[in-house]
């Protein structure tokens, strides 16, 4: 339930950083993808839609994404997202199998560039 929630509040602070941040909508310039987080065992999904430099979500899988990543289920989905060092959990998931990557890596990359654009200023 933590991991559902924290996915649809990850949705709504995109959408609104979307609107209201310019150096966001900089870097959603010239994007028109989706994307989505999921667990493997197909319990939770949410996917992104990045389009005219805005960022919306949807419950459920998105239809053809640019890329997914699949946690092994929605503990672990929760605790990756919450880690104080993202990258490392990332990397460390991903190498353990516990985090499936499908599509475009560099996007993947791309997509954890953009949870800075959520921090207070």
């Amino acid at each position: 339930m933590k991991f559902r929630f924290l996915l649809w509040i990850l949705g709504r602070l995109l959408a609104r950083a979307s609107r209201n941040n310019p150096e966001l909508q900089q870097e959603l310039a010239g994007k028109d993808l989706s994307f989505e987080l999921y667990t493997l065992d197909g319990k939770v999904a949410r996917h992104f839609i990045v389009k005219d430099q805005r960022i919306g979500s949807h419950a459920g899988k998105a239809a053809d994404p640019a890329f997914s990543l699949g946690f092994r289920d929605a503990s672990y989905g929760f605790a990756t997202l919450q880690a104080k060092n993202k990258q490392q959990a990332f990397m460390q998931g991903i190498q353990d199998q516990h985090i499936k990557v499908n599509g475009n890596p560099a996007l993947v990359l791309w997509f954890q560039g953009l949870t800075r654009y959520l921090k207070k200023r």
